[in-house]
């Protein structure tokens, strides 16, 4: 029998289970572990009358669809009850029209970030990872990933990273892949805009040129 990687624990506490998800590894890796655990490792304490269990993700970001695979999982076993998932990612927000959503996190490889709306991430977008917005997209991190603003058709979205190394850019349907020589160049902030249907890449000191309204990285 093959043996997992333990990239879950389950602990006991006064009134139920907790599972603790690794919010390191991949996410196909950590379903595989959850279905080992329940399937083969924890029997004895995963069967006769029902359990209260709650689910801690981390700083994992999950989608609602990635959600959905973990509680599929666990509730193949009937005896158990989720009774709360504890995740840094908010997937349902509801945002006021220009409003900007602040989340923090990782967005790992193979992990997609959507928000309705404008989003400042505090972060880092890893390569692999993508995150896609109706609005703009400002990030506080490293965006080494993909990065997908104005996704509903808003060319005058924005992306900015302080440190903008992405795979690919896209602004509503534009798309712009990067130069080789990303990384030569300086490691100071930067925006990307669409000006006369082109991606430009620009300082972020400059980005009050082309969107007067925003002033979040002013001064940085």
């Amino acid at each position: 029998m093959t043996v997992k990687s333990n990239h879950v624990t389950i602990k006991g506490i006064k009134d139920g289970l907790v599972f603790l998800l690794d919010d390191r590894c991949e996410f196909t890796s950590l379903l595989d572990d959850l279905r080992y655990k329940l399937e083969y490792s924890h029997q004895n304490i995963l069967t006769g009358p029902i359990i209260h269990i709650d689910v801690k993700l981390g700083t994992r970001m999950v989608t609602e669809e990635q959600k959905e695979m973990i509680l599929d999982i666990l509730k193949q076993r009937g005896n158990l009850l989720v009774r709360s998932v504890e995740s840094p990612v908010l997937e349902e927000e509801k945002d006021v029209e220009g409003a900007l959503m602040t989340m923090s996190g990782i967005v790992r490889s193979g992990q997609v970030l959507h928000h309705k709306g404008n989003l400042l991430f505090l972060g880092d977008v890893n390569p692999g990872g993508t995150i896609t917005c109706t609005g703009d997209i400002l990030i506080l991190g490293s965006l080494r990933g993909m990065a997908h603003a104005g996704v509903e058709g808003n060319v005058d979205a924005i992306i900015a990273a302080s440190y903008l190394s992405p795979t690919q850019l896209r602004i509503a349907e534009t798309i712009s892949r990067p130069p080789d020589e990303w990384e030569n160049r300086e490691t100071s902030m930067e925006f990307a805009s669409l000006r006369d249907g082109k991606m430009q890449i620009d300082k972020i000191t400059n980005i009050t040129r082309v969107r007067p309204d925003l002033n979040v990285f002013k001064g940085v």
